[in-house]
């Protein structure tokens, strides 16, 4: 079972928590020695307030930030909601892959994923499918921080305008929070919001799945 750990570059803590974790070591060859053993935790572990928290693939979308680390554990576990507690941790490599440019591009994915919810509803505004568009391209070094902004702040003003719409006023926002934001952990959470007020729990089920599957591409490009 390979379990990830998500934190800042520096290994400091993204999602809560204090402290800063041991990172790998690239070698001249191009491995990764594991980070050393972080300090056992002593008490009862408790989620959320007392252990190491790490999660499994289907619980990523959920702890996106900065850097992703496939991490393990030993001795006692306790499984928790979303994640796994652990007395004791250690990072074995961080997942390269997944850098600025990927995580905006997943999170162009997710808005686009749910823009079909929008245009059936207002099919003759385009502000919010360009921005994405614009996103996309500012990822790949084709727009400048100028049009990103600019398309930003037109999709704002579409989301606005929809506003009368509570239902679909939280999926465009959340999802386009998603798209404009650089920020990797709005990818998650974001998409989390999106696909929820939309649909509901049965359909985020089928979202956070095929998220899932679309991150991991992006996580292991060369996996077939």
């Amino acid at each position: 079972m390979t379990l990830y750990k998500v934190l800042n570059k520096d290994g400091t803590p993204h999602h809560g928590g204090k402290g800063q974790w041991n990172l790998p070591a690239r070698s001249d060859d191009g491995t990764w020695a594991p980070g050393e053993w972080m300090p056992e935790i002593q008490g009862d572990l408790e989620p959320c307030y007392n252990g190491y928290h790490l999660c499994r693939k289907n619980n990523l979308i959920r702890w996106l930030g900065p850097a992703i680390f496939v991490a393990e554990y030993r001795g006692e576990m306790v499984e928790a909601v979303e994640k796994l507690v652990v007395r004791e941790a250690r990072l074995l490599y961080p997942l390269k892959a997944w850098d600025e440019r990927t995580a905006r591009l997943f999170a162009c994915d997710c808005a686009e994923h749910v823009s079909h919810l929008f245009e059936q509803k207002y099919p003759e505004d385009t502000r919010p499918r360009n921005a994405i568009e614009v996103a996309r391209r500012f990822a790949n070094g084709e727009a400048t921080r100028e049009e990103l902004t600019a398309a930003w702040a037109a999709a704002g003003d579409a989301a606005r305008d929809a506003a009368r719409d509570a239902a679909w006023a939280a999926a465009w926002d959340a999802a386009w929070a998603a798209a404009s934001a650089a920020a990797r952990a709005a990818a998650g959470d974001a998409a989390w919001a999106a696909a929820g007020a939309a649909a509901g729990d049965a359909a985020w089920a089928a979202e956070q799945a095929w998220q899932t599957e679309n991150l991991f591409k992006y996580l292991f490009p060369t996996n077939p």
